[in-house]
């Protein structure tokens, strides 16, 4: 009979950080949001606003930089661990 290795991916740590960069990216699409106007023929120049034109992507793309970092930390103590499966 085999025994099945349920192992994890990734560490704890790597998944704290993971959902923090989906909060960042989640909060950087609600600054986005809004804008619209009431009437129809009637343009709202509040959808160029800083808010929704560079600060809205700029936290989007900060939140998809921690989602990558979190791919690629590896806890300092756990260097040691790898080598001693081998």
């Amino acid at each position: 009979m085999e025994q099945k290795n349920s192992a994890f991916l990734f560490e704890k740590k790597n998944y704290i950080i993971l959902i923090i960069g989906i909060a960042v990216i989640a909060l950087g699409f609600l600054l986005m949001s809004g804008g619209n106007s009431d009437d129809p023929n009637v343009f709202n120049y509040d959808i160029f606003s800083f808010r929704r034109i560079r600060l809205a992507p700029t936290v989007i793309f900060i939140g998809f930089g921690v989602c990558i970092y979190s791919i690629f930390y590896s806890p300092k103590n756990n260097e040691n661990k790898t080598l001693d499966k081998e």
